[in-house]
């Protein structure tokens, strides 16, 4: 599989990373994902203390504990469970994230994390602070690199602006392309990463999207928009390609995108989107009918 230089660092993550969220916690079930992922040539592995109470955490580091240096490992901070509510509350001060990076190392069993990830953002957030933990935590050797996970367009530009940040993870997919409006030329500038997350919007640009779609519609698609959108595009591609094949080819055809992350419940849906990651890119008469059927979306605030 194809790799990517992850902005300005010396990583290079294969063009499909594995979201870990989706394997849950027993090992008969996940490490035979795992297992085909490195087959497939994936290097890149996505989690976050959030996931499962931090057993995600416990899980990859019992999996890539005789071989952590041939993969990459992602970790996300800032959300904070809490044990006596149902929930969690956001925090991103320093002491925090220096406070919980250490018991993300012990869950991983590794004494360095590759890219740290800030779980969200806010304008709110005392941003000085929190990049001055990362920055501290990259001095120490503790991380490699740093980024945020944020769709919002103006956490996106202080980060850009104050910090050393390598990538952005953020949702984008054919029927959500608001990181069109500023993200992605912002972070092309800027030579920042982009990975994107939910590629396939849910199953909807999926061969199963008759199945997925309902009356409530998708973010700014009434339900039989969608329908109409998802039909005229399965036409399309009929004869070509399937639509999540498509959905893929489409955030990978945009200059920043590096990798894209999505999670896997089974073998077959692993390679499935292993397939679709190596397909042929789209045309640029592909990508013009995709961008002239489906919606130009932009954020009402950006916040």
């Amino acid at each position: 599989m194809q790799k990517s230089q992850l902005g300005s660092s010396d990583l290079y993550v294969s063009k499909l990373g594995l979201g870990c969220m989706s394997l849950g916690t027993e090992e008969k079930t996940a490490f035979p994902i795992l297992e085909a992922a490195l087959e497939e040539g994936i290097n890149y592995f996505d989690t976050a203390d959030l996931y499962d109470q931090g057993k995600n955490e416990q899980l990859l580091g019992r999996f890539f504990k005789n071989n952590r240096e041939d993969v990459i490992i992602a970790t996300k901070v800032g959300n904070k469970w809490e044990d006596k509510k149902d929930g969690w509350s956001w925090d991103a001060s320093k002491s925090y994230i220096k406070e919980q990076v250490k018991t993300s190392l012990k869950r991983l069993g590794t004494d360095y994390i590759d890219l740290y990830q800030l779980h969200g953002g806010m304008m709110e957030d005392p941003i000085e602070e929190t990049i001055e933990a990362f920055e501290e935590l990259k001095e120490e050797g503790v991380i490699l690199y740093y980024g945020i996970s944020s769709i919002r367009p103006n956490v996106i530009r202080e980060y850009v602006k104050r910090s050393s940040i390598v990538s952005v993870m953020m949702q984008y997919s054919i029927l959500d392309r608001r990181p069109e409006e500023v993200a992605l030329p912002l972070l092309a500038e800027n030579n920042i990463s982009v990975v994107t997350r939910g590629p396939v919007a849910k199953g909807l640009l999926s061969p199963k999207y008759r199945d997925k779609v309902t009356e409530k519609g998708y973010l700014d698609y009434s339900g039989e928009e969608l329908k109409e959108v998802l039909q005229t595009l399965e036409q399309k591609f009929a004869d070509k390609r399937t639509l999540t094949e498509a959905a893929i080819q489409y955030n990978l055809a945009q200059t920043p995108v590096a990798s894209i992350i999505a999670g896997a419940s089974s073998v077959e849906q692993l390679r499935a989107n292993a397939n679709a990651v190596n397909s042929a890119p789209l045309t640029a008469e592909e990508l013009t009918f995709i961008k002239e059927i489906s919606k130009a979306s932009v954020y009402e605030a950006h916040r």
